[in-house]
């Protein structure tokens, strides 16, 4: 269950009792409630009250916020913790993952080499521990889920197979608003293959004056030009706007044209359902340091759908662990791929970086994304019910759609201007640094609020609203 408002209230906190900013004077008689106290609708009563996002989160018996670290927030904003919506730059360290680090520092000072045998969780087949779990989070066979290197290593890895420009099939399409690294990595694969990027890449916009890609436009250019595209890799999530694309209806647009399809799920796996291997995706790569609190930089996943993996004939870029394991020692200089997602797995497992992941990818199992999205469902909506509040008359717009079913657990805000909300990012230190709000900004003007499933509350929401309606004065 989340924490109650007044477990999170610091009573050292300078402002805290007796000064209107959290104590049981000032604030209306109400001690235990949060502060600061926030004007208008957001105070403790009514549709957008405080006690409404309390007693939401009583009822709650999803939340996992008790089983991660929070950080502190700033001593003057009259709360212990943090309202963390930036869970989709950097999940929460889950606290089992401390204990899972000094499990394996222990049997490395213990078994030493036999550690590849002797550990609890053993070294030479660790990755494959992962990957029951893996597969579970994004719909797909056991034996198409690898976890292995970052994202973009992957995404290479994966056009290094899959795009093989030929004839005048060559372009490889992407979202205007596509992350910098895959737009990087795209013009970089273009080069390689002696190919002009400028010419190669086609970045689709959104129609004037809207902020989100259509799918029946996505389908429109691939029927019209996918016969020039050799690749579509699109974001099932958009990272700017929070769009959770139609990844099956574009998979299927992008097959009838002729087109490999793959996709970036940085955003999208921990925060949407997916279902890769029944939408027959060819590849996915995503991330595990946003919503699988996996640490910074930690060990990516990647999928490659069963068709492909029992293909012996792909080209691939291969190493050590590319090989079947029941050979692997001989040390032959011929590969023999196996037919998983292994076969595209180049080196070893980095014990160390892989125990984040295995206690991430345990959580989601037991909890279930089923159950992740109905929450998320709840938190997203909530608190976009209170952001139309708050920008019914201030310089502000949501830009993600309205449709829940077209959005993950993101909200993203444009700071319009106009009185003192000029620039998003001081909107967001404002947010931090009074209110001990942690939000994520996107110059120049977009400020993204993730209330992620697996540990945001209602209040953390109730909160956030709030310190805006304080710090965007009304136009």
């Amino acid at each position: 269950m989340a924490a109650r408002a007044e477990d999170l209230r610091d009573p050292s906190a300078a402002g805290s009792a007796g000064s209107g900013r959290g104590g049981a004077e000032g604030s209306g008689g109400s001690a235990g409630l949060g502060a600061p106290r926030a004007p208008g609708v957001f105070g403790e009563d009514g549709e957008f009250g405080e006690r409404a996002a309390l007693a939401a989160d009583a009822e709650d018996s999803v939340c996992r916020r008790e089983e991660f670290l929070l950080p502190p927030a700033p001593a003057s904003c009259g709360y212990s913790e943090v309202a963390y919506f930036a869970g989709n730059s950097l999940g929460l360290q889950p606290r089992a993952v401390r204990a899972a680090l000094s499990a394996e520092l222990d049997d490395w000072a213990l078994h030493a080499v036999e550690g590849h045998h002797r550990a609890a969780h053993p070294w030479l087949p660790y990755h494959a521990e992962l990957r029951e779990d893996a597969a579970a989070l994004v719909g797909a066979a056991p034996e198409e889920t690898v976890v292995m290197n970052s994202l973009t290593v992957n995404l290479h890895l994966m056009m290094a197979t899959f795009y093989r420009p030929a004839g005048e099939r060559t372009r490889i399409v992407i979202e205007d608003h596509a992350f910098s690294s895959d737009s990087y990595a795209v013009r970089s694969q273009a080069v390689h293959h002696g190919l002009d990027p400028d010419e190669t890449v086609v970045r689709l916009r959104p129609r004037p004056g809207e902020d989100c890609l259509r799918t029946e436009d996505i389908v429109d250019y691939l029927a019209r030009e996918g016969h020039r595209v050799a690749l579509v890799l699109l974001g099932g999530v958009n990272y700017l706007t929070g769009e959770f694309l139609d990844i099956p209806a574009v998979t299927a647009a992008g097959h009838a044209a002729g087109c490999v399809v793959g996709w970036d799920l940085a955003h999208a796996a921990g925060n949407v359902p997916l279902a890769l291997h029944d939408w027959d995706v060819d590849f996915a790569a995503w991330c595990s340091y946003k919503y699988l609190n996996a640490g910074p930089g930690a060990v990516a996943g990647c999928f490659v759908h069963r068709r492909h993996v029992t293909d012996p004939e792909l080209p691939r870029l291969a190493g050590w662990w590319s090989t079947e394991q029941a050979t692997r020692f001989e040390m032959r200089p011929e590969l023999v791929p196996v037919p998983t997602a292994d076969a595209w797995q180049i080196s070893n497992p980095p014990i160390l970086a892989m125990a984040p992941v295995r206690v991430s990818l345990r959580m989601f199992a037991e909890t279930g994304m089923a159950a992740l999205r109905e929450r998320s469902l709840a938190l997203t909506g909530y608190l976009e019910r209170l952001l139309a509040e708050v920008a019914r008359d201030r310089p502000l717009e949501i830009v993600t759609p309205a449709d829940p079913a077209r959005r993950g657990a993101q909200l993203s805000l444009r700071v319009i201007g106009g009185a003192d909300a000029a620039d998003a990012a001081a909107v967001a230190a404002r947010l931090h640094e009074t209110h001990g709000v942690l939000a994520d900004v996107r110059r120049p003007d977009v400020i993204r609020l993730a209330p992620v499933p697996m540990y945001s509350t209602f209040h953390d929401c109730w909160r956030a609203a709030a310190a805006l309606a304080e710090e965007v004065n009304p136009v």
